[in-house]
């Protein structure tokens, strides 16, 4: 065999050792590359079989001929003549096929730089196919790449495989700050494909990284035990997350937390210390409300669900709490909820009132878990809602609130006297 021929398969060999594209990818396309060039050459390829060998690293090209009389050869590729024929062997006679093999080298250095340019063109294109349909599989997922650049305005990242990866500004937590060479994660947000020239985008701002964090992080939420319903989250500074489980026995904020703050210790940390607060979700409106205010401790609250609007009525020394530092408190309760949210403050006249945690254990505490569910905290404001609206809203048997108000009354009764 030709060491040009040899040369030229090595070349590929290595390149596709380079571009992570399979074997039998690389000598389908050398088989194509062939069958292009010779349809040039020869005006068809029918009558040739190529034969790629990638364990010795070498090719093969045979041509099949019909032999025909002297006087009736009028196509030399796909035709032999009589005489010709009887040059490779004596027997063979008028209609029969031979079959021979051509010397590639014989096809002339273009035919070779061609070629090489051809099988190349082929190989980037499908490396870049292979980059984009990998990437696109991916978007939503967390992945890692080491830092190459860090420009003004973004980031580009090179993966195991050594494909860029391009994080912009906009995606990056404001406290993020990446030498090159350290090792970067980040969510796959978008994937372009213009031009056939892939563009894969991260994002560490984005609620899918939060959520993909949890994921790694806690073992429940992975095997579907808590789900994650919501978050809400200002990129590097406080998050609120939803979390609910579907056992009983699970309590979805004490497992997302972990013992001692374990579990998200390391999501605040790859946040940038971003503050993360994490509560029990529940379709009952006000109670995710009063839940997603936490710490503050809420009187009451009334809600306008047409307008997706709520006013939250807590006492003054409670205030500070809802709305939180720089008002990230109440504009997270607000995300997270998706109302909009107006604290408040209560008169001096309702300061003599009691919570109904208060009443505890005169009445039990699964009545007051359920008249805290409808936005009644206080004695007083369970006194001031018609009986009947009590019994309906509720759904507890009336001599079940008959006996809840009595002994709010008599507690009342008692501090007048």
């Amino acid at each position: 065999m030709a060491k040009r021929e040899v040369s030229m398969i090595d070349t590929f060999a290595e390149f596709k050792e380079e571009k992570n594209i399979d074997r039998a990818t690389v000598i389908s396309i050398l088989e194509e590359a062939f069958r292009n060039l010779i349809s040039k050459m020869f005006g068809s390829d029918e009558n040739y079989d190529i034969i790629v060998n990638p364990d010795k690293g070498d090719f093969e090209i045979w041509r099949n001929r019909n032999v025909v009389a002297d006087d009736k050869l009028t196509n030399p590729s796909m035709q032999i003549s009589l005489t010709e024929a009887h040059t490779i062997d004596q027997s063979y006679e008028i209609g029969e096929e031979i079959t021979d093999e051509v010397d590639f080298s014989k096809f002339g250095r273009r035919a070779v730089l061609n070629l090489r340019q051809a099988l190349a063109s082929k190989i980037l294109e499908l490396q870049k196919d292979n980059i984009y349909n990998k990437y696109k599989d991916r978007i939503g997922q967390i992945v890692s790449g080491e830092v190459h650049q860090v420009w003004k305005k973004e980031i580009l990242l090179i993966d195991e495989e050594d494909n860029e990866l391009i994080l912009p500004k906009t995606e990056q937590i404001p406290g993020d700050f990446f030498r090159k060479n350290e090792t970067c994660r980040a969510v796959v947000v978008k994937v372009d494909n213009q031009n056939n020239n892939p563009k894969i985008l991260l994002s560490r701002t984005s609620n899918l990284f939060l959520q993909r964090l949890f994921e790694i992080e806690v073992p429940e939420i992975h095997d579907g035990l808590i789900t994650i319903k919501k978050i809400a989250r200002i990129p590097g500074e406080r998050a609120k997350v939803a979390v609910e489980s579907y056992d009983e026995r699970i309590d979805p904020v004490g497992a997302c937390v972990g013992m001692k703050g374990s579990r998200i210790h390391g999501i605040v940390r790859e946040l940038c210390n971003e503050n993360i607060d994490v509560v029990n979700y529940t379709s009952n409106v006000q109670l995710f409300i009063q839940r997603a205010l936490s710490p503050a401790k809420i009187s009451s609250i009334k809600i306008n669900e047409e307008e997706r609007k709520a006013e939250v009525f807590l006492r003054p020394e409670e205030v500070s709490l809802a709305i939180g530092k720089s008002g990230l408190n109440i504009k997270l309760a607000s995300m997270l909820t998706e109302h909009s949210l107006e604290v408040i403050r209560e008169l001096d006249d309702v300061i003599d009132d009691v919570y109904l945690d208060d009443f505890v254990p005169d009445i039990e505490q699964w009545v007051v878990d359920i008249l805290k569910g409808l936005g009644l905290n206080t004695g007083r404001e369970v006194l001031k809602m018609d009986r009947a609206e009590l019994i309906e809203r509720s759904d507890l048997e009336e001599n079940t609130i008959d006996e809840a108000l009595n002994i709010i009354k008599v507690e009342f009764e008692e501090e007048e006297k």
